[in-house]
């Protein structure tokens, strides 16, 4: 699998996007879905990346600038075709690579607080993230989950299996 900055021009990671977009319809009210659309992946200080099975878009997921040390995934989304292949456990591991590399020290998140959202908490949990208040511009809210990774232990640990 190939893992690529993308420009958000290519039709299969707008449909993808789309599909993700109302995927979060049912799943929560307007006020407390918090995945951007086209023109807010589009934005200054966000890196968007898709990643490819060949010639299949299989994935994508985006890093946000919040501050100097800290940064937040944004909009991870698997195709169903690629479901329980490890296209998010690589790509988030690539995000997380690319955030360290970046010189964030605090990556964080928000995902939804219902069953829906399950299989994406234990992606994240496996990868070391824990809960935390809300952070940024994010007010506490019943629908979310807000957790946080300090990047700097991530690197301590990798380097010490190395």
């Amino acid at each position: 699998m190939n893992i690529r900055i993308d420009n958000l021009e290519g039709p299969e990671v707008i449909a993808l996007l789309q599909e993700h977009l109302g995927s979060m319809a049912h799943t929560a009210p307007a006020e407390s879905r918090h995945a951007l659309d086209l023109s807010g992946l589009r934005s200054p200080g966000i890196t968007f990346w898709s990643i490819w099975d060949g010639s299949e878009l299989a994935g994508f997921g985006a890093l946000k600038h919040i501050t100097d040390s800290h940064a937040e995934i944004k909009s991870m989304r698997t195709a169903a075709s690629h479901q329980r292949k490890g296209v998010a456990s690589r790509l988030l591991q690539h995000i997380i690579q690319e955030a360290a590399s970046q010189g964030y020290s605090r990556l964080s998140l928000e995902t939804g607080s219902m069953e829906f959202f399950e299989a994406a908490r234990r992606l994240y949990v496996s990868f070391g993230f824990t809960p935390c208040p809300p952070f940024g511009s994010y007010q506490p809210d019943p629908n979310s989950l807000f957790m946080t990774l300090e990047i700097d232990e991530v690197s301590s640990k990798n380097s010490l299996t190395s």
